[in-house]
């Protein structure tokens, strides 16, 4: 079975070659403007100090909980840039005092159980993928804290053919859901960088956002019904297609993070596997012409499923294109018809606006190609995070949204203040890059990512500097905190502030409804006494 690593993303068998490693240090190295980089070692299991568990699960539960010293470790840090410094340092100083495995819904009512009565921290877990410290321990003095992990709760339970929808575990991930679907013609359709590693309870916990450009993105419009078990009980909504029955019970519980309860199963609606594929990769000098290319594209009702812009930065970075040319990445799916005709008419809007295109032929064409370049820079980007740490190098990204009337003069801003945020922080220049993740009818969802050289002592000081204004840019120029990351404790400053506050004081009365001992994920989206 693949194992956690300590430290970084993914699996031990998943770390970067030596190869990655000398190409990454001859890039940044230059771009940095360093000669070389000195290395810290990644941290091994016997030099972390770790305190003893503060509380004692009840007999009726010990077969569900271990002390173990490795799962205590990995359970300890998500992924947040944050996190990989402290592991780096080898600060491990707050960890779960226990962490659970629960088996069945029966087990996880007795694990809540068990923390409301004891005053202890109920920290859902999820694939431990979270990059704004969602799944750690929260700060300040408590009875103890759990972390529970729903990996046995993982299956495919029921697959309704005529519907087209599957009754799914919280714990599923991304493989072994699709695996299970595959059978019946069917697909989930739903992949973002945390695919292998991330649950499907997860994803609705977060509000997740995949791949797909447009329509079908967010787990939001895939949900038929969610089974939540909460401390104060379970909280199951009906199974429908629609309906305009008041609030709706599953919004409350999508993005909700943990704070209320634990989704335990999910009814989520599944797509044909597409059979059908054209796409084409299209090249541009501007970059905001490209932008004005993206927005004709998503107004005209086509609908790709990859509709990706990468600016010029990004695209040297990756290799996709030297010369440093804006590329859009445009694809089209469907499981019934033939799309090449979407297509032409995606390119003759890019066209117009001075984009040069490259369709793509076979599955060795398009990974050689421009495109392909950039995905295999994609899927491996969050392997490189532990590059970046053990070299002092400061690396971020942030996603945001915003109306396309705004967006020029938003992207303008936010390069120029990170540019000179990283400048009074580092002293030294910094890079920029920006991407658009998804496309709508309205506005782009731009991704931003900084890179700069920082002081080894200081690294998690100059990256909350730096973090807090971008962020503070962000929310002054209307744009949303966050378009996929979720909130966690690291965005919760800047969330606090784009919320209402009538909306922050409802949620606070239906957390103290559900979890009246505020045992759920504390210090995540609200705060409760």
């Amino acid at each position: 079975m693949a194992t956690y690593k300590i430290q970084g993303w993914g699996y031990e068998e998943e770390s970067l070659t030596a190869d990655e490693n000398r190409d990454l240090e001859a890039f940044w190295g230059p771009h940095l403007g360093v000669d070389g980089f000195e290395a810290t070692p990644f941290v091994t299991l016997d030099e972390i100090d770790l305190r003893a568990p503060r509380v004692t699960p009840p007999a009726s539960l010990a077969a569900l909980c271990t002390d173990d010293r490795r799962e205590r470790v990995v359970h300890t840090y998500g992924c947040s840039f944050r996190d990989n410094v402290r592991a780096f340092a080898r600060d491990f100083s707050n960890p779960p005092d226990w962490v659970a495995y629960p088996k069945t819904e029966d087990d996880v009512r007795a694990l809540l159980d068990w923390c409301a009565g004891a005053g202890i921290a109920a920290v859902p877990y999820g694939g431990g993928t979270s990059v704004v410290d969602g799944a750690n321990m929260p700060a300040g003095e408590r009875a103890g804290a759990v972390s529970i992990d729903l990996q046995h709760l993982d299956r495919v339970l029921e697959v309704d053919t005529t519907s087209r929808a599957a009754r799914i575990q919280g714990g599923a991930k991304g493989p072994a859901l699709e695996a299970e679907l595959k059978p019946h013609g069917l697909s989930l359709r739903h992949y973002m960088q945390s695919f292998a590693l991330s649950t499907f309870g997860g994803w609705i916990a977060t509000r997740s956002s995949g791949h797909f450009a447009t329509v079908y993105t967010h787990i939001d419009d895939m949900i038929e019904s969610i089974r939540t078990v909460t401390p104060a009980g379970v909280m199951e909504s009906r199974r429908l297609p629609g309906s305009g029955a008041g609030p709706s019970p599953d919004r409350l519980v999508m993005g909700s993070e943990g704070t209320l309860g634990i989704i335990t199963e999910a009814w989520t609606r599944l797509h044909a596997r597409p059979v059908h594929r054209a796409s084409a990769s299209v090249r541009f000098a501007d970059f905001y012409k490209a932008a004005e290319a993206i927005r004709a594209v998503a107004q005209a009702g086509l609908y790709p499923a990859n509709c990706r812009l990468i600016d010029g930065n990004e695209t040297r970075m990756s290799g996709a294109s030297p010369e440093g040319e804006s590329l859009m990445v445009l694809t089209f799916e469907s499981a019934h018809h033939a799309v090449d005709h979407w297509l032409d008419l995606a390119l003759e809007c890019c066209a117009d606006l001075g984009g040069i295109a490259e369709r793509e032929g076979d599955e060795e064409t398009r990974r050689g190609g421009q495109a392909g370049r950039w995905r295999d820079y994609f899927i491996r980007a969050p392997y490189y995070r532990e590059f970046f740490t053990a070299r002092g190098i400061l690396n971020e990204t942030f996603e945001t949204a915003i109306t396309w009337d705004r967006f020029p003069d938003f992207h303008a801003t936010v390069m120029t203040e990170a540019a000179a945020a990283i400048r009074e922080v580092t002293g030294m220049d910094g890079f920029l890059s920006c991407r658009f993740t998804h496309a709508y009818p309205d506005g782009p969802a731009p991704y931003f990512t900084w890179r700069t050289l920082g002081r080894k002592d200081a690294l998690i000081e100059q990256y909350d500097a730096i973090k807090a204004a971008t962020a503070e840019t962000v929310n002054r120029l209307g744009g949303t905190v966050t378009h996929h990351h979720a909130v966690g404790r690291l965005h919760r400053p800047w969330y606090d502030k784009q919320r209402p506050d009538l909306f922050a004081a409802a949620y606070r009365g239906a957390k103290r409804d559900l979890d009246p001992q505020g045992i759920m994920n504390p210090g995540v989206l609200v705060d409760v006494e």
